[in-house]
């Protein structure tokens, strides 16, 4: 079975596990899509959707960008430079237990990344190495040793392209 990854073309194996903060967190960096050319906070109504579809309220465009360009520098995007962030996050201890205060896509994303990080879950986002992908994705792999978004596409196509390397060197 197979889970098609919006507005992509690419399909990806269903695990049969549910991530809920890793899939917020490469939701949001995958807001751009290197590949395409799209970026979906450059669209307004694009945006409050995303954010609709996540129970959250939206950032303002430019704030939510700097913080994603942030977070994709910090999973390891080579075209980012590396961005220290400081964004306060607060909390409500109920009789439910701790609540997000501010349930904006911003504070919420990141909510969620610092308790992937406590989970020692932070090393498994990844980003693709294709420099025409750079889609962020969730290493659910047992040794966390996965390299592409995709084996299917990305991997395919690299070792497409070291194959005809190494043959070409070869009748040259």
């Amino acid at each position: 079975m197979s889970v098609r990854e919006p507005g992509r073309n690419r399909y990806r194996p269903y695990t049969g596990q549910v991530h809920t903060d890793a899939s917020l967190v490469v939701a949001f960096l995958n807001t751009v899509d290197i590949e395409r050319g799209d970026d979906l906070l450059d669209d307004p109504e694009l945006w409050r959707q995303w954010a609709a579809d996540r129970d959250v309220t939206p950032n303002d465009p430019a704030e939510a960008r700097a913080v994603r360009d942030s977070l994709r520098a910090a999973v390891g995007d080579p075209r980012l430079p590396a961005t220290t962030l400081d964004v306060p996050l607060r909390f409500t201890l109920t009789e439910t237990g701790p609540t997000l205060l501010t349930p904006d896509a911003v504070t919420a994303t990141l909510a969620a990344a610092t308790r992937l990080a406590i989970r020692g879950d932070w090393v498994r986002l990844k980003i693709c190495p294709a420099d025409d992908c750079r889609w962020a994705f969730f290493d659910e792999s047992r040794n966390r040793s996965r390299t592409w978004c995709s084996m299917r596409v990305c991997g395919n196509r690299e070792k497409a392209r070291s194959w005809r390397a190494r043959t070409a060197a070869v009748h040259n």
